[in-house]
């Protein structure tokens, strides 16, 4: 990776509010830094609410506001069934994100936990691994970390391999306002505490992972491969 220029970041995600909820924060810090970044959304998130009544037609849209207040943009936004990744075959799922990853050429991907309660979540990460393996690349790769989702890496199993250990930490004490202020578009997508993904949960698991590594908040990540060429 060169240093001493505006790195150019990728994020990976599966539904609207990912980025959001679990790498908001870092997100908002790359732009604050001068970095470029840009998401990919994989699915609209709605089709499996089976409450026709809390579905939002707005999500797509509330994705691209998301973006507009980080500062970031939406580069790219699939169709693919929401909680039915798996009835796709990943081929065609690699095929999507593939190309974009060549075009942007990006420094960093941040994407889903491969452990994931969220089936969607750990088929985007695996798409990413398989459109990012080493053998394809001449250059060098992106360094690939994967972050937490409220209310899905939070509610798997607490044991192997399902247990989230981080070993990155990206410092938000100035930014976290500014995390929390975007999170707003997606209100409705929220919960009342003690919801994982309630507004108090959320500040209290930046106050977690800060207190891991010296901070007063915090997100936090596993590095999944990086490569010095």
């Amino acid at each position: 990776m060169v240093e001493n220029r505006a790195r150019k970041v990728m994020c990976i995600v599966a539904h609207p509010d990912d980025e959001a909820l679990g790498v908001g924060g870092t997100l908002i810090r790359h732009v604050h830094a001068g970095d470029q970044v840009e998401c990919i959304i994989l699915s609209e998130g709605e089709d499996a609410k089976a409450d026709l009544n809390k579905r939002d037609p707005e999500r797509r849209n509330k994705a691209t506001m998301w973006a507009h207040r980080a500062g970031c943009v939406v580069r790219a936004f699939y169709d693919f069934p929401d909680q039915r990744f798996d009835t796709i075959p990943m081929v065609d799922i690699v095929a999507a994100i593939q190309p974009e990853i060549d075009s942007f050429c990006p420094d960093i991907i941040y994407t889903h936990h491969p452990w994931d309660l969220n089936h969607d979540h750990r088929i985007t990460c695996q798409a990413v691994l398989v459109a990012i393996r080493p053998m394809r690349f001449e250059g060098s790769l992106p360094n690939v970390y994967a972050f937490e989702t409220p209310s899905s890496t939070d509610q798997a199993p607490n044991v192997d391999p399902f247990i989230f250990q981080p070993n990155h930490y990206v410092v938000l004490d100035d930014v976290m306002e500014d995390k929390m202020d975007a999170l707003e578009v997606y209100a409705n997508e929220l919960g009342e505490a003690p919801h994982p993904r309630s507004r108090e949960s959320i500040r209290a698991l930046a106050t977690k992972r800060g207190a891991e590594c010296g901070a007063f908040s915090a997100e936090a990540f596993v590095l999944v491969r990086s490569i010095w060429s």
